[in-house]
């Protein structure tokens, strides 16, 4: 029989299953990636206790909850807790606060004649110890940002080091006007979970510098967070540098083919269906910045927005898609870039290309 643990940190490093018996609504704002939800009780049981235990006390709400989750309701659950059980015999099972909920699963597991440990304090602990740990990393581990023009492949820098924090990547959001992809970004608390974790696995390999994008406090819908964000503004940065065509070219891969190929298979008995989504994604985008390039250069760029797309729909030849990536990356992207660029300099300790940016940060970041 194993102990219950509050061993936080090897939870989250060795990715424990987690068995997460809080109500649906509890969960959906705010879990952790190893966490399957198989609640105790349903968002309307959880509601109708909540309001017994307002107006008549905890004795009260514990009865009213029996009475709810009682005969086939309680065996559904019993079931669909020792499926998860046999599933993750490794795992661990928590409420919010580690008490009374997870401890009548752990009973009635019992019970059922399995014994399965919880986590003590819930997920209110774990929450703690993330945001905590996040802090931590931001403070003690000095970070560097990469940083460079729309398309230099900043991205690509980031994922080669074991180092790093892929702020877009847990944002599931590249961080611009045409940033967003097909699947929904995630909730700001799992942003912040998912981002701490990442923190947490970088600082147990011994590195004592993290390396991040040079990114603003809002990434799509989620806010990177503040202790974080603070450091960010005074860390050095290393520029990267690639040429104009590389640069095309890569944007043309992100927007265009790969954005094709999400919207494609979020369709995928109706190809009509998942272009005309994808060119929705586009056409959309360049409309969010109208103001910003101004009417008469977002009408030039839409027009050729739109002959790309009958093109690529009509040929599949995505090379008209470059007209307007030119466009936009010289009088859009480019001009705030190089302002943005101006104000940084002092802070720029490198530039380079992107295997020589690689091997410096390898070099400068991995022990300082």
């Amino acid at each position: 029989m194993r102990d219950n643990t509050e061993d936080f940190r090897q939870l989250f490093l060795q990715n424990v299953p987690l068995m997460d018996v809080r109500a649906p609504i509890e969960f959906g704002k705010g879990a952790f990636p190893e966490a399957v939800n198989l609640p105790l009780m349903n968002d309307s049981e959880r509601q109708k206790v909540g309001t017994q235990y307002k107006q008549q006390g905890q004795a009260a709400a514990i009865e009213l909850g029996h009475q709810l989750v009682r005969g086939k309701v309680k065996a559904a659950r019993i079931d669909a807790w020792l499926a998860r059980v046999q599933a993750a015999p490794e795992g661990y099972l928590y409420c919010f606060r580690g008490g009374l909920r997870s401890q009548l699963v752990q009973q009635w597991l019992s019970e059922a004649g399995v014994q399965y440990p919880r986590v003590i304090g819930g997920y209110k602990a774990m929450r703690r110890f993330l945001i905590d740990t996040l802090d931590a990393a931001a403070l003690e581990c000095s970070p560097m940002l990469v940083a460079g023009m729309t398309g230099t492949g900043k991205t690509e820098v980031i994922s080669a080091l074991d180092n790093s924090l892929d702020l877009e990547g847990h944002a599931h959001h590249r961080g611009s006007s045409f940033g967003r992809h097909a699947t929904p970004q995630p909730g700001q608390i799992d942003f912040e979970n998912r981002l701490a974790i990442a923190a947490l696995k970088v600082r147990a390999t011994g590195a004592r510098r993290l390396v991040l994008e040079d990114e603003g406090r809002i990434v799509g819908s989620c806010s990177v967070p503040l202790t974080l964000y603070q450091v960010m503004q005074e860390a050095p940065l290393v520029w990267l540098e690639d040429s104009f065509e590389n640069r095309v070219t890569r944007i043309l891969g992100d927007y265009v083919i790969n954005m094709q190929a999400e919207y494609a298979a979020l369709h995928p008995s109706d190809a009509d269906a998942g272009f005309n989504a994808f060119a929705d994604y586009l056409l959309g985008s360049l409309q969010r910045i109208y103001k910003r390039l101004g009417g008469e250069r977002h009408q030039q760029l839409d027009a050729l927005m739109r002959e790309a797309l009958d093109i690529q729909q009509r040929t599949g030849d995505v090379q008209a898609h470059r007209r307007w990536i030119e466009g936009l990356l010289t009088h859009y992207y480019d001009p705030m870039y190089v302002y943005q660029r101006e104000n940084k300099n002092a802070r720029v300790v490198f530039r380079g290309e992107q295997q020589a940016v690689i091997d410096w940060l390898r070099e400068h970041s991995i022990s300082e």
